[in-house]
């Protein structure tokens, strides 16, 4: 547990935050794929991210971890086996609490020679799985559901032949969609997926760099394909991970909401299928700049924010749903904290994905900031906030949820008294030093 007290003056600074989650994973996975050596600057060392290099030593993949002399950068060098030199694991491989290793991981293992069996510690054992099942499976993968609740563990039978498929996703999701391109790898014809909105696409961006023919197309409905031609080699390449918008998000909020406050978020990702807080938040009054933009690959940027005071339209309303959803999911539980602050109703909508993360994050959401004094209700597919009542300090339960214990950390900054994060190691899943980074700026 952590005590927390309100701010009691601006804060100020520069900040690195640490490298992006989904990079991080897939530049290991990726560099494993391939033939040659890759080496990534900037990985995240998380507990999430260090699981997926464990699970890939596991095959046999030898990975090399080291800092730069100079300025302390992690930096990982994957010696790759290519598509087809993996060693079978000799028991269990254990996922941690990451969904993106599970998903991700199950499309590679459901290709392999030999069985397998995957799986996590129990938050991760009781999130859906059946949403890779079922196209691994039309693929012609066997992949089962050990306790046959379609979650894990789930054991992968080897030496199956897997061919394309064209899968029509009822949900935009980037570990559905790149599960399904990883096995497309392995498969005889093309591998298409069809989504109601283009999820994030650090798979495809990537993929294509290391050398797989891979791109997405796009309706005027907003609708987005992503189709796979399977057969061209992947070659290492030299990664450098911009900072997770994910974790900017709880500094951009903290410079948002503390009446002085100024804060420069350094080599921030702003790559468009995860910056949706961005443009949700300038549509609210925020005061965020953009500085030092390189659009070259994965897009970064410098952000300036600095406190500004939320508000919603004429009729003191504003509506976060439909196709921005996708692109800030990790982040609506801080913008719910932020619509706590603001001077209008915030309904989030569209948002029933919240439910099948690591808690349900409608459900502890709404009950943890009911319990600081907001006026807040859940709905079916998200939540309705009553903003600008003044938040206390209470004792918050985390669940054991990363995301949770940071956005109730930047709420404890407005509220009266003292709030009491219950399992605050937890932030270790995606953000160690996040404790200390918002000491820092205190």
């Amino acid at each position: 547990m952590i005590a927390l007290e309100k701010a009691t003056k601006p804060l100020k600074g520069d900040i690195f935050v640490p490298g992006d989650k989904s990079i991080s994973h897939r530049s290991i996975m990726f560099g494993a794929l391939s033939k040659g050596t890759t080496e990534v600057t900037g990985f995240l060392e998380s507990a999430d991210c260090l699981s997926t290099i464990e699970c890939f030593k596991r095959l046999g993949v030898e990975i090399e971890h080291a800092l730069r002399p100079l300025n302390g950068v992690p930096t990982i060098t994957v010696h790759g086996n290519g598509l087809h030199n993996f060693k079978a694991p000799t028991s269990t491989l254990y996922t941690g609490n990451s969904g993106t290793t599970t998903r991700l991981m199950s499309g590679i293992l459901a290709a392999q020679p030999f069985d397998s069996v995957i799986t996590g510690d129990m938050s991760i054992c009781k999130r859906p799985m059946n949403r890779i099942i079922t196209p691994l499976s039309q693929m012609g993968a066997e992949v089962t559901s050990v306790m046959g609740n379609d979650c894990t563990p789930l054991k992968f039978t080897g030496g199956k032949h897997l061919h394309g498929i064209s899968y029509r996703s009822p949900v935009a999701s980037a570990q559905v969609k790149s599960c399904i391109m990883l096995a497309g790898l392995y498969a005889e014809g093309d591998s298409v997926v069809f989504e109601p909105a283009l999820s994030r696409n650090h798979t495809e961006i990537m993929l294509s760099a290391f050398g797989a023919d891979i791109h997405n197309e796009f309706s005027r409905d907003g609708s987005a394909v992503c189709i796979l031609h399977p057969g061209m080699p992947l070659t290492g390449q030299k990664i450098n991970v911009p900072g997770d918008i994910s974790s900017a998000a709880y500094f951009i909020a903290a410079a948002l909401i503390v009446p002085g406050s100024e804060i420069l978020i350094r080599n921030v990702g702003i790559n468009k299928t995860r910056a949706g807080i961005l443009a949700v938040l300038e549509q609210m009054g925020a005061d965020i700049t953009l500085l030092n933009v390189d659009e070259s690959n994965e897009p970064r940027a410098d952000l300036l924010v600095r406190y500004s005071e939320l508000h919603g339209n004429e009729n003191h309303q504003f509506v976060i749903g439909g196709k921005v959803i996708p692109t800030m999911i990790d982040e609506l539980p801080v913008v719910a904290v932020l619509a706590a602050t603001a001077d209008c109703d915030t309904i989030i909508k569209d948002a029933a994905e919240l439910k099948v993360k690591e808690s349900n994050r409608i459900e502890t959401v709404v009950s943890g900031l009911r319990k600081m004094g907001c006026d807040i209700e859940a709905t079916d597919d998200g939540m309705i906030i009553h903003g600008g009542n003044p938040l206390k300090g209470a004792d918050i339960n985390s669940h054991a949820d990363h995301r949770l214990a940071m956005s109730f950390a930047i709420a404890s900054l407005v509220a009266e008294g003292t709030t009491r994060i219950i399992d605050n190691e937890c932030v270790g899943i995606s953000y160690p030093t996040f404790f200390k980074d918002l000491q820092g700026l205190r």
